[in-house]
């Protein structure tokens, strides 16, 4: 892998760290954000698995679509099919604008940040695995 991709998945690695740390921040006191949370949560994911997919030389696609983007995965390493990221593609893109869009409970951001944080986490060792070949 050459110096420019390497430091290509490093950048969407600081994207994906970024919403980290803006749901950390929102998460902190009392939540007021719920929908803003979830929306980083997604985001978190969608980062961090386009970030495998180019390390492992896909071309990625622009999709929000993270049961996609895992799928895709899955053809590099059958541990993504056991991921259920339960409905955080929903948080894409809809819950950014109003109307008939779903806001999630106090309980349910927190669901999606552990959701978030345990897919970063496994996809980031894989990533770790990879560079270090």
């Amino acid at each position: 892998m050459n110096k420019e991709t390497k430091q290509f998945i490093k950048d969407w690695i600081t994207k994906a760290d970024e919403d980290l740390l803006v749901i950390n921040r929102l998460t902190e006191g009392s939540i007021i954000a719920t929908s803003a949370i979830c929306f980083h949560c997604q985001q978190l994911v969608e980062k961090i698995l386009k970030a495998y997919l180019i390390i492992n030389g896909k071309e990625i696609k622009k999709t929000h679509n993270i049961e996609f983007l895992l799928s895709e995965c899955a053809d590099f390493d059958n541990e993504f099919n056991e991921i259920d990221p339960q409905n955080l593609s929903d948080f894409g893109v809809e819950v950014r604008y109003p109307g008939d869009m779903y806001q999630p409970t106090e309980n349910e951001a927190l669901e999606y940040k552990q959701i978030a944080i345990e897919i970063k986490d496994f996809v980031t060792e894989k990533i770790e695995k990879l560079m270090n070949e």
